[in-house]
Order: structure tokens, then sequence, then C-alpha cells
């Protein structure tokens, strides 16, 4: 048996088995081979007449079974074989937690001297397992369950608990005690052998006493500040209330149960623009500052709480504001006259700081000297509370080039004149803001300032320079597109003529005529000119249009192929990404295939050096419009069509100019400058909008916005059937081509009527090639005799829309009172929506666009005369 310990001895370990396992294991078989001798001895002893021998295997087996034995109780000290294994013991043998390690089974092989002062076992065999010192009690119990289990998972653990009295049988210690217990495995060298489990447990009694009286005396603090005579709030780095006393939540009407920290911010609890004077205080980085503020806090009723602050901030070492605390003074009620003076100056402070315009005093050289807090959270970016300290100058918060204008203002007040005119200006800082300065000169100075000469009040008007921009660019755009719209009309009577003309001159020429050539070319560039005149009426929303219902992405992948082959030869790689699910839109296929056409032309030519042209669509909520915020657009659901290039940009200058007839920035003779023009047109008369967005070096995005088309009721009923009916019947794999009639001539009696008399005579001469009796009517006037004198005997009426003294439309509805069934057509190089909106929903006419060919024209009348 060891022997017990002494008090001095807890410097080395109670048990330890880890280190001499190898050698254990070389004594065990020594052991065994001389106990093997010994059986021999018995077995063969008759055998054995040597008594020397004899003698000698008995010795040998009492020398095992000596080693086994002492092997077993652990009486052989054996030495550790490497330094790192004595430097190992030699620290956990001084460590002043108690050590445990035990094997995969829980059977201990090592306890250093600290576990067994904590347990109260004094020799090898006092030492208990945590298991039999925890498990008497439900607290510990679970704790150490919660640490074996964790340890199989591999997981190290911690575990905290209260017993009542100290742990093991031995200990002298009485009352409750706090233990931390740690569990933790450790790897052997030997990868095959099982983890070991080291545990660690240290008395925290003295440690959780101390917590203890600490939260003691916090919560006798926070009952002291709850109650005290003034209100009290904290605050961290965003203005997030992380704290508010009792006193302050009475005077605000606040219900501190419902109190949650971070629930509540600073912006709050202050009324109008107090918040603006506590953001204005700021410290120097690592540095706290603290200031005093009059302001309007508000209660929870909407009325506002007069007070004073004392507010005190930290920042951050990189400049960042801090944390906040605040101490909340109310306003005392002191005699009747001190009261009427408080009451008054508290009234001026409500409205100084409350007001909407910020607002600046200033003297003779234009030197700030006190503003309110509009003022410093208007210009918040350029001027400071500690900026005021020093009375910087009111022009610091100017652009350079607008300083003349306000140092011309500021010399007008100082001389005491009136009527300044107000100054419009920009911040140095941020160039897309505006500011309007009302500069009024201080004509009676008072004794407290009498270096006061002006009063300088400052709005921002950044809102309205953008809707007066918005103003002209629209008014400009209407004008140049009325403009363009009377100059399309005129062109296209021109055209008319001249196609008309052409046309009568080939069908006398022989294609060996030598003319016939110069003929043909004339009609060429004609339809060139046509071309042209149809993107100044697409621009000016003139052009004439044959809305459908459509689905983009079948418009998109229609157009893939023809904007690869466009791509061709180039750097540039088209990226389409489809929207999934797209509503429908209404609009005109052929008119919406050339925005796209030309966006994606331009979108190439803004890549000489190769990028990428996406073509993008999706489905926007009406919330969603609404994010873009754009003005002018209002929130209802859209299809968007985005076309992206990675290309030079658009400067910013030249960005209101781009939808402009003519205006273009390529090179003479690479465009026309009606690309973009004819696209805004097409746009929208579709009903849409778009919206360009461009960044100099990285690329431009043209936003296409069309309206979801949504059906009425009757025509999606009526489309139901129609395709329940072809459901039915098999769906045929080609639709029939519109067939044009191939004989145009006729007898009919036509009355043509034209104010253009090129026009005018050029179709009468052509329709009467064609076998027609032309009469001819220079105004509508002029037809209504006409008809009179053929006493109605008209089959067809061929009319312009704009003429003098009686128009297009006004003709039909007059004629249609004699003869309801007299038959119509009308021509025009405006749209067919430009003046149907004038008449009659049930009106029926036939339609031609101006510029027309000879064949077109003879193609509708015939169409009509057989319809």
């Amino acid at each position: 048996m060891t022997k017990p310990r002494q008090a001095d001895d807890y410097n080395a370990p109670l048990v330890d088995r880890g280190g001499r396992s190898g050698t254990v294991l070389r004594i065990l078989l020594l052991a065994l081979v001389l106990i093997a001798a010994a059986g021999a001895f018995v077995v063969f002893k008759r055998s054995l007449d040597n008594e020397m021998v004899l003698g000698g295997l008995g010795v040998l087996a009492m020398v095992g079974i000596f080693f086994l034995v002492s092997s077993v109780i652990g009486f052989i000290e054996v030495m550790p074989q490497h330094q790192s294994d004595s430097l190992a013991r030699a620290f956990l043998n001084s460590h002043p937690d108690g050590t445990l390690i035990t094997d995969d089974k829980g059977r201990i092989i090592y306890a250093n001297a600290a576990y067994g002062a904590l347990t109260g076992a004094r020799k090898a065999t006092e030492v208990q397992t945590l298991e039999t010192l925890l498990s008497r009690h439900r607290e510990s119990n679970e704790a150490l369950y919660r640490l074996v289990n964790g340890l199989r998972e591999g997981k190290e653990g911690r575990e905290e608990f209260r017993l009542l009295r100290a742990v093991g049988p031995g200990s002298s210690s009485s009352g409750a005690h706090w233990y931390r217990l740690k569990a933790r495995l450790l790897q052997q060298e030997d990868n095959g052998a099982k983890p070991l489990q080291i545990w660690q447990i240290t008395d925290i009694t003295a440690e959780r006493d101390d917590q203890e009286r600490f939260f003691k005396e916090l919560q006798n603090a926070i009952d002291y500040l709850d109650h005290a005579p003034a209100g009290f709030f904290s605050a961290g780095r965003k203005g997030e209330i992380f704290y508010l006393n009792a006193t302050l939540a009475e005077w605000l009407g606040l219900d501190l149960t419902k109190f949650l920290p971070g629930s509540m911010s600073i912006g709050d609890l202050v009324a109008g623009e107090g918040l603006a004077l506590i953001q204005s205080v700021q410290a120097e980085p690592g540095l706290k500052k603290t200031v005093t503020l009059d302001l309007d806090l508000r209660k929870t009723n909407g009325q506002s709480l007069p007070v004073q602050i004392i507010h005190s901030v930290t920042s951050m070492r990189d400049g960042a504001p801090g944390e906040s605390r605040t101490i909340v003074l109310a306003r005392e009620k002191s005699s009747e006259s001190g009261q009427s003076a408080s009451a008054a100056a508290m009234r001026f402070t409500r409205f100084f700081n409350n007001t909407p315009m910020a607002i600046a005093s200033v003297d003779g050289e234009g030197r700030i000297l006190r503003t309110n807090a509009p003022f410093l959270k208007l210009f918040s970016g350029v001027v400071s509370r500690d900026d005021l300290e020093k009375s910087p100058s009111l022009e610091t918060i100017v652009q350079e080039s607008d300083r003349p204008q306000l140092a011309a203002a500021l010399a007008a007040a100082k001389d005491r004149q009136g009527d300044i005119a107000p100054l419009d200006t920009r911040t140095p800082t941020d160039e897309a803001r505006y500011f309007r300065f009302y500069v009024n000169a201080v004509i009676d100075q008072s004794d407290e300032a009498p270096e006061e000469a002006a009063i300088v009040y400052a709005v921002e008007v950044t809102e309205q320079k953008a809707l007066e921009a918005q103003m002209a660019q629209t008014q400009k755009m209407n004008a140049v597109g009325t403009l363009a719209g009377g100059i399309a009309h005129d062109f296209n009577n021109v055209l008319t003529a001249i196609l008309l003309s052409s046309d009568h001159l080939l069908l006398q020429a022989r294609p060996s005529d030598a003319s016939f050539a110069d003929l043909m070319e004339i009609k060429r560039n004609a339809n060139r000119a046509a071309v042209l005149v149809r993107q100044l009426l697409a621009f000016s929303r003139k052009q004439t249009m044959r809305p459908s219902v459509l689905n983009l992405t079948d418009v998109v992948g229609d157009l893939r192929m023809l904007v690869d082959r466009l791509l061709s030869g180039t750097n540039v790689k088209l990226d389409v990404q489809y929207g999934r699910d797209l509503w429908p839109v209404k609009t005109d296929l052929s008119q919406f295939e050339q925005v796209l056409i030309n966006l994606c032309v331009n979108a190439r030519d803004a890549m000489p050096e190769g990028g990428t042209l996406t073509l993008r669509t999706r489905n926007l909520t009406a919330d969603e419009v609404s994010a873009f915020n754009y003005s002018y657009m209002p929130a209802e659901d859209m299809v968007l069509v985005e076309v992206t290039d990675t290309g030079t940009g658009i400067a910013p200058e030249i960005m209101d100019k781009i939808f402009e007839p003519f205006f273009t920035t390529k090179d003479v003779g690479k465009g026309t400058g009606l690309g973009l023009a004819m696209v805004y047109g097409i746009v929208k008369q579709s009903g849409g909008y778009i919206q360009p967005e461009s960044e100099v070096g990285k690329g431009t995005t043209f936003r296409v916005f069309l309206p979801r088309h949504i059906p009425e009721p009757a025509v999606a009923a009526e489309a139901g059937a129609i395709d329940s009916a072809i459901a039915a019947i098999g769906t045929p794999t080609e639709a029939p081509a519109a067939q044009q009639p191939e004989d145009l001539t006729g007898s009919a009696v036509v009355l043509l009527v034209e104010d253009e008399e090129a026009v005018r005579r050029g179709g009468k001469r052509m329709l009467e090639t064609r076998g027609y009796t032309v009469h001819e009517a220079g105004s509508g006037v002029e037809a209504l005799s006409i008809m009179e004198e053929l006493e109605g005997k008209v089959d067809i009426v061929v009319s312009d829309v704009v003429m003098p003294e009686m128009d297009g439309p006004t003709l039909l509805r007059e004629l249609r009172k004699n003869y309801p069934d007299l038959k119509f057509i009308f021509v025009s190089g405006y749209a067919e929506d430009a003046f149907a909106r004038n008449l009659p929903p049930d009106a029926k006419f036939g339609f031609l666009p101006k510029p027309f060919s000879l064949k077109q024209l003879a193609v509708v009348v015939k169409e009509t005369l057989d319809s």
C-alpha cells in the first residue's frame, strides 16, 4: 500500500499510468515467461534430477510472480523515456485546475495533485472518477452527461454547475460551491489507439461571488438611474437606443415593459429638425465630445416636449461615429416673469430649428455667425458644427463660379439695399444638388448681435430644377415633333407626285429604253426619301401603325438571327436573356422590330474594339416600376426590354439630345441622326417609355418599358372560343397569305379629293389608265358640290385627310348623311389613329398611307370596291 501523502507532496501526481505503458508491457511479458518456467518446473519436477537446476527454475518463477504482482499494483515506478513526457507531466502536475485523464471507458490513467486536493483524495486508492463524485447531484450529473455525449461525437465542451456541498467525501469545505468542468479529447501517438479523455474541474465559487456582487451593484445603479430626476438614454453607432430610464419614459409616455433594445432610434424621440442638431455633434477620431442643445422631444401622443440635453458622443479611431450618452433636462417652471421669458425663448428656439428653410446670419464679410438645424442638415457634407465655431465664410458652401454673385448680394445687404435677387447655385461637393439663396439685409441691428449684416435663407431646388429641365425637354421635343410632322406631310405630297409620275412613265417605257434606268433610279431614290419621311413621322408619333398583341419572347427570338448577322465580322458577342412567362403587349410588330434593330446597331457601333451586346426581357410589377424612380412613368405593370452594351458610353452633355432628329455623333455620311428619334417616337406611340443610362468608358443601357396588355373580357372570350375551335379541327401548318387581286382594272366612278394639284392630277391619270371614271375636287366643299351635280352617282370617294376649308373626316360625316353606304378611302401621310378618333366608332373606311405608288392605289381601290 502507498503511504498517505503529506500536504507538500501534492506537487507530484496521485496516479500516473500513462508514461510507463510500454515498459510495463515488457515487464508483463518477462513475468509470463518466468511463470511459464515455474509451471514447467511443477510438471517436469520428477524428470529433473539436478537439484541445482530445480532450484534455479524455482527462483525464476518467484521473480516472475514478483514482477507480475508489482506491475499490477503499481509498486514499480517507471521513469519516462523522453524529456517531452517529463515536461508534459510537470506542466499537468503544477496546473491549478484539477486534471483527470481517462480512457474511453472512464478508467483513470492520470490525476494531478490539484484534482486530489479538490476532491479530498490524499493517496492513489482514494482517487474517484467524476461519475462517482458527480452522479449524486442532479445538476452536476446532467452536466457530466452532456459532456460525455459530446466527447462521443468528437466535440469538446464546458459546463458550469452549483452544488450545495463541495465535491469529494473527505472535503471539509461547507456551503454552496460553483464548479466549471471542461472536457476534451487527446489523440495518442499510436494512430490505432483510441483517444484519451481530459477533464479539468475548477472551483469558481469566488469568481461567481464577484460576479454576483458586480451585477448587484449594477442593478442598484440602474435602479438609481431609473428614478433620477433627469432623463437619460444611450445609443449605438447608428443611433439605435439601447437604454432609456424610467424618468424619460414617463415624460414621453413610453411603456418600458414593451421597450426592446434597438427597437427605437434617436430620430424616433426627437421632434422636428432636432435630429440634425444631434447629428451635427462630431468628435475628433478616438475622442469624446459633449455639448448642450435645446430641442424638442416627441411624446407618444404627438405633442412636443421642450428639453435641454447634454449630449456626449464618442468617435471611432477611423473617425466614424461611435456610441453616445445623453442626459435630458426638463424645462424648469420658475417665477411668472421668468417663465414668460423662458417660454418666449423656448418658442423662438422651436420655431427657429423647425422651419423648413435653412437659415444663417452672416456679418459684413460674409462669415457665418449662427445657423439653425435645417442649415446644418442641408449642408452637412460641406459645413459642420465644429466649423461654425471658427466662423467660416458663406462662400465655402457654393461653387467657385457662383461666388462673385454671392459676394455682390452680400455687399448689397451690407449697404442696406432691398430687393436682392435670389441666387441659384450648387455645392462644391455635389454638383447634382441645386440650392436657392435669399439674402435679406439686417436694417435694425440688435444689441445682442451688432455684427449681423444679413440673414440668408436657403432651400433645395434640385427636384424643381429637374422638373424644369424635363418640361423644357418635353416642350422642345414636342415643338420639333410638330415641325417634323409638318415637314413630313409636305414631303409626302411631293414624294407621292414623284412616285405616281415615275410609275406613269415606267408604264410607257420599255426596259430597253435609255430612259428606263433613269426612271428606276428616280423611283428608288423617292422610296429612300419616303423611308426618311417615315422616320420623321415616327418621331412626331404620327406614322401609320398596325398594333397587335405580341409576345416579346417570340419577337426577340425571331430577331436573334438577324442581329447575329448584323454582328458578323465584329468582336461583339450577343447574349440574349429571356424573361419567364412574359406578359403580352400591344404594338406594331414591324415598327417594334425597327426599334430593337436600331438599338442593336447603335450598340454594335459603340463597341469598335468588341464587347458584349445583351438583350434582356422581364416582367415588372407596379412596385418594381416605381423602384426605378422615373417620375414621368406611372406605377403599373410593364414589360421591360433592355439593350446593354459594353462600349464607349454617352457623354453626359449630349444625353439630352440623343433623341432629337438629325442629331448624330457619327461621321458625315454614316448616319442621318433619325434612328433614335424614330425609336423614341415608336415607343411613345405604343404607349411606352424609353430611358437611357450610360457611363463613359463602361457602356450604355436603353430600357424600353411597354404597358402590359390586358384584353377586355369579351375579346378574351372570343379569342378563347377561336382557340378552342382551332384545337378541335387542328392547327394549319401555315396560314394562307393575303392574296392581292390579280385584275386591278375597274369601271367604277371615283371621286378623288386632294388639295395638292400634282398628287390629284397624278392619281386621276393613274386611275383612268385602269379604266375608272374619275372626278376630281380640290377641297371638301368642292367635293360636296360635285356629288350634288352627279346626283350621288359615285361608287367610291378617295380623299386626303388634311385639306383647307373642310378636312377629310368632316367630308365623310357630311356624305354619309345622304349616302350611308358610300365607300370611302382616306389618303394621308399621318397615322390612321390621328384622325380616326374624330370619327364615329362605327365609321367604316379604307386607308392608304402616303407616299404610295400606282399599284398600291389601284389595289386599295379594288379591294374596297370588292369588300
